[in-house]
């Protein structure tokens, strides 16, 4: 089973707490033959990133530009070389700077790898081009199964 994460970031201690464990209790479904594909960015990516990895399935890294790690929060610089080192595969898009067009076709890559989507999202819509909605919207339209997850008392800040 192959799934692509798409989500919020900048979540609260508390919030990552609910979604890692929902995502952990999503994720045990499918073990023990996952395949999850991430780009890796702070909240969600990164907390289904580490599930992927700590549950023993393979990780699949999609890069959406050159320069898209500077654009990370630097708090979150740390994981995503860790989970980049823990990657079996890691994707290369062609564009150089980190926009909300080369995330959208990043996840858009994504979905032509995938069996399901699971997005972690309050059902709102987009903060900007690309956003969680985005991605849902997207994946809905090529039928791909999408799995939102957001557990009662998960918050947005």
């Amino acid at each position: 089973m192959r799934i692509a994460i798409s989500g919020h970031r900048g979540l609260s201690a508390a919030t990552s707490a609910l979604i890692d464990k929902a995502i952990r209790e999503a994720l045990a479904r499918h073990a023990p033959n996952v395949t999850g594909i991430s780009c890796l960015a702070d909240g969600a990516d990164q907390i289904f990133a580490r599930a992927v990895i700590e549950l023993g399935d393979a990780l699949e890294v999609v890069v959406p530009a050159e320069k898209y790690r500077d654009g990370l929060p630097a708090e979150s610089h740390a994981e995503y070389d860790e989970l980049m080192d823990a990657a079996s595969v890691v994707h290369r898009l062609g564009f150089l700077e980190s926009t909300s067009e080369s995330h959208m076709e990043a996840s858009r890559f994504m979905l032509d790898q995938v069996d399901e989507l699971y997005a972690v999202w309050d059902g709102r819509p987009a903060r900007g081009y690309g956003g969680t909605a985005d991605v849902v919207a997207e994946a809905r339209a090529r039928g791909v199964p999408v799995r939102v997850i957001w557990p009662e008392g998960a918050s947005r800040d």
